[in-house]
């Protein structure tokens, strides 16, 4: 759920937030909040993080990584993508979120809470920053939204994701059907 914007957010002022429990971002000084996901969010989180995880394991990359995570472009936005993929040889260095500078894939699962954050907001930052792929998990729909950066419309999948890491050759097939059944 988007908050009326009162006043600019930055970075550091949504860092500095107590730890209630509810994630808080900020996109373009907007501030977003959405509470603890629920249903089967987590569980297809961590099942989509395990085949990820073994398709870039097996090629000897490290990569995947969920939330919380504080991902900054720039002094007005933090977000925490649900799962992302993303360069992290500097942050495996030294520990620290600003290192996490190139992002591959994004991943959000929506609830009733992000719906506009995931959808509109998020959509658009991801896409100006050039994401290559951005997913919008719809799991009462059964559907994932593939974005890309210059896309105006997503495509729609419900059978199958295709993805691939920009330095393999080899595509990871994701069996969405499987995925998301009940």
């Amino acid at each position: 759920m988007s908050m009326p914007l009162t006043s600019y957010f930055t970075a550091d002022a949504v860092r500095a937030l107590p730890d209630d429990g509810k994630r808080y971002e900020t996109v373009h000084g907007e501030l977003l909040m959405t509470p603890a996901p629920g249903g089967q969010h987590q569980p297809f989180l961590s099942d989509l993080h395990v085949i990820l995880g073994s398709y870039l394991a097996a090629n000897g990359i490290k990569g995947v990584l969920e939330s919380p995570a504080d991902i900054s472009f720039d002094d007005g936005t933090l977000v925490q993508p649900d799962l992302f993929v993303a360069d992290i040889a500097a942050f495996l260095r030294s520990g620290e979120w600003k290192d996490v500078r190139t992002l591959y894939l994004v991943v959000e699962v929506v609830s009733q809470s992000s719906d506009t954050s995931d959808r509109v907001t998020k959509r658009r930052l991801y896409q100006e920053h050039r994401i290559p792929e951005y997913w919008v998990v719809d799991i009462d729909q059964h559907q994932v939204e593939v974005w890309t950066p210059d896309a105006l419309f997503p495509v729609i999948e419900r059978e199958r994701l295709v993805w691939r890491h920009p330095a393999l050759e080899a595509d990871c097939t994701v069996d969405l059907a499987k995925l998301l059944s009940p």
